[in-house]
């Protein structure tokens, strides 16, 4: 959302060669509509929420979320990860993949798909090709 971010250009490179549908967390979009007009203004919020309307993001959420991400949280509380991370690990748990697209390697580098604590996450763009 702010092109003057060093990732920028690197990200929506990859994101424009995704063949897959991205898909992400209510907590997610709620964590975007807080940090985007705080770090691009009211021009980039009002282009989130045009995205939002237009579909531009794939969103899931089923019964047992809430208490996957909360596990997911407490399981990682050592690394202060959040609920808006710990709601990936459980989606990603979800829909049976290892993939999350991220820039956040500190976090997600030191977590592991819940169930399976020998295996780590593909982060993308980061391990892409």
């Amino acid at each position: 959302m702010d092109a003057r971010d060093d990732d920028h250009e690197r990200v929506r490179e990859w994101i424009e060669g995704v063949p897959d549908e991205l898909c992400t967390t209510p907590l997610v979009l709620a964590e975007l509509d807080h940090m985007v007009p705080r770090k691009g203004g009211s021009a980039a919020a009002r282009a989130l929420h045009q995205d939002f309307e237009d579909g531009a993001y794939s969103v899931e959420w089923w019964s047992s979320a809430l208490r996957e991400t909360i596990a997911a949280a407490r399981l990682y509380e050592s690394i202060d990860l959040g609920l808006t991370d710990a709601s990936l690990i459980a989606l990603a748990t979800h829909l049976q993949t290892t993939r999350i697209a991220t820039l956040d390697e500190r976090h997600f580098r030191a977590v592991r798909p819940l169930g399976d604590e020998d295996a780590g996450f593909t982060l993308l763009p980061a391990d892409a090709g």
